[in-house]
């Protein structure tokens, strides 16, 4: 992922890949994020949900498996510290839940001499469904990673799938999510 939501700005020095791997359990995500300058709030707490992730460097992950009411679905983040957020999302009635918990897991680590940090979750698949997920099962998705010094206007956002929006937040569009489909 290297561009923005609308697809008209590249980013091709911070290009972060993605990984993915599941069980029968969990979805494992990682990413791996080169950078000029970290944008972290210090010092950092991961014994617990830090609200507000969003407004420094970070990686986002949006699932849902809900294709009938797109708008309910998870939102998990991990800065380059290890500080993270996990969110219980319904846009229906712009609920951001901060006391969900996922009982994911999360790692994160910088590479101050490469100039890359990388981030890496374990989610519960129970947490995105209550359906057992099996070859096949399809989820809604949507990457992003926010990244730089200073406020947002000077801020990139990168996005995994475009959702060319203006005037709201480009991020929680579900109508524009991209989807995952487990395979074996």
């Amino acid at each position: 992922m290297s561009k923005d939501c609308s697809r008209q700005i590249d980013y091709p020095e911070i290009r972060t890949v993605m990984r993915a791997v599941w069980t029968d359990s969990d979805l494992y995500l990682l990413f791996q994020c080169p950078y000029k300058d970290l944008n972290l709030f210090l010092p950092a707490d991961n014994s617990k949900k830090h609200v507000g992730l969003w407004d420094r460097d970070v990686v986002e992950m949006f699932l849902g498996d809900d294709w009938t009411n797109i708008r309910h679905y998870r939102e998990f983040e991990i800065a380059p510290t290890g500080d993270w957020i996990d969110l219980a999302i319904d846009l229906d009635h712009e609920s951001y839940d901060h006391s969900w918990r996922s009982g994911w897991e999360t790692k994160a680590r910088i590479d101050k001499e490469r100039k890359i940090w990388y981030a890496a979750a374990r989610i519960p698949l129970s947490a995105v469904s209550a359906k057992a997920v099996e070859n096949g099962t399809r989820w809604r998705m949507n990457l992003y990673r926010i990244e730089g010094l200073g406020a947002d206007p000077q801020r990139r956002f990168l996005c995994w799938q475009p959702t060319c929006v203006q005037n709201r937040d480009p991020n929680h569009v579900p109508e524009h999510f991209g989807s995952l489909t487990f395979t074996k």
